[in-house]
């Protein structure tokens, strides 16, 4: 079980392809940490409608938003709270930048300026960078004890662990100052400053490159802050508060996915936590085979035909229980030493409500 986890760690990231039930897992067990006793958030992607409504998560909320006392107490947490956010890249940037610059007018001609408000678009990764920072900033405020990240289901959700140090490189004064008159000492690279200005003035106009080296002056002095943010969340990230879980389903291709992400968060030395098995009937709580239910000896042919017939349904249940189960003991034999591998239990159709992810935070966390 996960309980463990969600009562030990600051930080929860749960990997994986689409359609396996991530996002889902991810708000469960942030409910089986507040069920704890536990301040945690729940930091989304793109959460379906229904599960949105029933976390209160709003699609342009500009900072998490907590679950209501009385649908927490409906739903087992007495004592810890629950908050949710769908990261937001454009306000997630907007609070760095104004808590990193030196003057609140710095921060002002950053935020005001029309290069900034593409900035995203400029910069490959700025979603990733973005993730990133909402974690280490939420996780480092003292609001949580735990934060779960949901990432997104793509085979680069792990690039929120590079994108700091590439936007820290892409923002390194070495090459922004080439865009800055007065900023070189030497010869040389006064004549390339020279070459880029000629260069940027005739393909985009005077206008526009003196608009770009207002917004970089601007950036001047955070760049040193920036760089050593991204080793903050890298450590954060490799430490010992933090637990990377894998969710996948029996499905062949998620199957291939999750062993892709095991593999690449072992070679980057990340806390490796294990598997959790979505939507697999390899665990049997409460399975009750036919010839186990008592039929009266005063049961009709119809009753006694019936059950026949169950029993062959059964039957077919059975193989696929054994599937999943086989399926649950590859995941277990491919783990390193201290990670599990565990089965969530099958629980019908989807879960979009908080009495569906108290059941589920039961199931893959233990009791309260």
């Amino acid at each position: 079980m996960l309980s463990a986890l969600v009562k030990s760690k600051k930080v929860i990231v749960c990997c994986g392809a689409g359609g396996v039930g991530k996002t889902t897992t991810s708000a469960a067990l942030g409910l089986a940490a507040a069920r704890a006793g536990r301040r945690v958030l729940v930091l989304t992607i793109d959460p379906a409608k229904r599960l949105a409504q029933a976390m209160g998560i709003a699609e342009n909320a500009r900072a998490p938003t907590p679950i209501s006392r009385e649908r927490l107490d409906a739903a087992g947490v007495t004592t810890g709270s629950l908050d949710a956010w769908m990261l937001n890249p454009d306000v997630v940037f907007d609070s760095l930048v104004r808590r990193m610059a030196r003057s609140p007018e710095q921060a002002e001609r950053i935020v005001s300026s029309r290069l900034f408000r593409h900035l995203s678009e400029m910069v490959a990764g700025m979603q990733e960078f973005t993730a990133a920072e909402a974690l280490y900033d939420l996780s480092s405020s003292g609001k949580y004890d735990l934060v779960v990240l949901d990432t997104p289901p793509a085979r680069n959700a792990l690039d929120f662990l590079e994108a700091p140090g590439k936007l820290a490189r892409f923002l390194d004064e070495r090459i922004i100052n080439l865009f800055l008159p007065g900023k070189q000492r030497l010869a040389i690279f006064r004549k390339a400053t020279e070459l880029i200005g000629s260069v940027f003035n005739k393909v985009f106009g005077p206008e526009f490159f003196a608009e770009i080296q207002e917004f970089l002056g601007a950036f001047g002095g955070m760049f040193g802050p920036m760089r050593q943010h991204a080793q903050g969340v890298r450590d954060l990230l490799s430490g010992g508060d933090a637990a990377f879980l894998l969710v996948t389903s029996p499905e062949a291709s998620a199957l291939v996915e999750a062993r892709y992400f095991r593999d690449r968060i072992l070679q980057m030395g990340l806390p490796f936590a294990g598997f959790v098995l979505n939507r697999s009937w390899a665990r049997i709580d409460g399975l009750v085979r036919p010839e186990e239910l008592a039929v009266g000896a005063e049961a009709s042919g119809d009753t006694l035909s019936g059950m026949l017939k169950l029993g062959v349904l059964a039957e077919l249940e059975l193989k696929r229980v054994k599937r999943d189960q086989h399926l649950l003991q590859q995941l277990t034999a491919d783990l390193p030493p201290r990670a599990v591998a565990i089965a969530a239990p099958y629980l019908g159709e989807a879960i979009e409500d908080l009495p569906g992810l108290a059941r589920l935070a039961h199931g893959i966390a233990g009791p309260s």
